[in-house]
């Protein structure tokens, strides 16, 4: 009797936690009838995948302050009050507010979407590093390709350069420890983000970090959806693997470097608020406008999320977005809607096919009537695999990141996008969405109303479990 009132009450107090922490009333609702229904195995849930994190920081606010300052102070020359297109200033100026992103000018950027010529060219500037090297991938696979780059981080680190390397624990979850031993052993210094042991038994497992980041010396970095692994060079069994990164010159690579630095003093405890990782960068003579923009589950606004609704709203032809996933929260789901409905040219192109189990793709079919009956095109990319994470919006403005257009992207994990304001990128980011277009079918929307109604409620019930995926 004792173990059934102690039961009924921590049962009835988690309800009660869930319900004070104020969140979406569908996200809250949904762990209300777990805890309800599924007590024990939904106490485990919450703990490990529902808890709001917005209370924790990732570092202190006067540590955050030194690495942001430093930031500012190496480019105070390149600092842009604004961008040229006036249309963008809201969305710059909030982005600067939520997120202490300084708009830069004086960079160039190159947009890769193919693999091969990417890695060619980080491992080049890798190769030229004279001070430090700073990477931080989601993924990072002992094959030839992780290979080679621990093989070159070793190098490079036995000729005197700093070399740090963090990786998120969880994804890496099936890469041999002997592949992460051999750089430190050659003197890389190398972190896991959020060590699998002790993340395991605190709430903190639902921390991880999708970001994607090179820094090297300070005045070039990358950043994008690719990480390191064969298949994205050599495809998969159904095709090419496609996907998008850029490399940036300029004052905006020490946006990148805060961000990764914040990650090393997560999870080494660590602070390496020093003016040898901020170089004062010689501006690039395409002076392209970039904002680096930031978002994770201790961050008190979702800012990445905010930026995109915000300069969709400001659409007026054409909004086009590439997307492994289509899971949005309801601020991106209305924002899209809204802009279609108002006669904006809004087409979305995602895969196929599901890279990891078909519950992410039928979870993401479960939306396409809801945006198709606004005027939005859906384009299924039959290739391969899209893998990209990139918007652009009348030729005036494009962003390109680690973000998906799903819930884990823009509430849960640690990610990192580019804005950029620049016509030039604007336009060729359009060319090469209208070129992937060749390598896709169209989602006929009276097919679709059509289709067998198993595949419907498949649909519904993958998009039920949307807070868990």
């Amino acid at each position: 009797m004792v173990f059934e009132i102690l039961y009924i009450l921590i049962v009835v107090s988690s309800i009660f936690l869930v319900v004070m922490e104020n969140r979406k009333p569908e996200i809250a609702l949904f762990w209300v009838i777990v805890l309800a229904v599924f007590p024990v195995v939904g106490l485990v849930l919450y703990f490990f995948l529902g808890k709001d994190y917005r209370s924790k920081r990732v570092i202190k606010a006067d540590e955050m302050q030194q690495l942001e300052q430093l930031c500012l102070a190496s480019h105070s020359a390149s600092l842009v009050p604004v961008p040229k297109n006036e249309r963008y200033n809201k969305l710059a100026s909030m982005m600067y507010g939520a997120n202490k992103a300084p708009l830069f000018g004086g960079n160039d950027v190159r947009i890769f979407t193919d693999f091969t010529p990417m890695f060619n060219s980080m491992m080049s500037d890798i190769e030229t590093a004279t001070n430090y090297i700073h990477i931080q991938f989601y993924k990072i696979e002992d094959d030839e390709v992780g290979q080679q780059l621990a093989q070159l981080l070793v190098r490079k680190a036995q000729e005197g350069v700093d070399v740090r390397l963090m990786y998120d624990s969880f994804a890496n979850l099936m890469v041999r420890g002997r592949y992460y031993d051999q750089m430190r052993r050659g003197g890389v210094k190398v972190q896991a983000f959020l060590k699998l042991v002790p993340s395991m038994l605190t709430r903190d497992v639902n921390c991880r970090t999708h970001r994607k980041i090179v820094v090297i010396d300070g005045k070039i970095g990358y950043t994008g959806g690719m990480n390191i692994a064969r298949r994205y060079r050599d495809g998969i069994k159904h095709g090419v693997w496609r996907d998008t990164q850029i490399r940036i010159y300029g004052p905006a690579v020490s946006q990148l470097e805060v961000a990764l630095l914040a990650d090393w003093r997560f999870c080494t405890k660590e602070l390496l608020a020093s003016e040898r990782f901020f170089a004062n960068v010689v501006p690039a003579s395409s002076n392209q406008l970039c904002q680096i923009v930031t978002s994770g589950p201790m961050d008190e606004w979702n800012t990445v999320m905010q930026g995109m609704v915000q300069a969709i709203a400001q659409s007026r032809r054409y909004l086009y977005i590439q997307t492994p996933y289509f899971i949005p929260t309801q601020p991106i789901l209305l924002a899209i809607r809204n802009a279609a409905i108002a006669g904006v040219d809004v087409r979305i192109m995602m895969p196929s096919t599901a890279d990891r189990g078909s519950l992410m793709l039928h979870a993401s079919e479960s939306y396409f009537s809801d945006v198709m009956k606004a005027g939005v095109k859906i384009y299924l990319y039959d290739k391969g695999y899209l893998h990209a994470k990139t918007m652009v919006i009348d030729d005036e403005f494009l962003t390109i990141g680690s973000t998906n257009f799903d819930s884990r992207s823009m509430e849960q994990n640690f990610e990192v996008n580019a804005f950029l304001y620049d016509s030039g990128l604007a336009m060729l980011q359009h060319k090469i969405f209208l070129n992937d277009m060749h390598d896709c079918h169209e989602v006929d929307p009276a097919l679709w109303n059509r289709r067998p109604f198993p595949r419907r409620i498949v649909e519904s019930l993958s998009r039920l479990l949307t807070p868990l995926l």
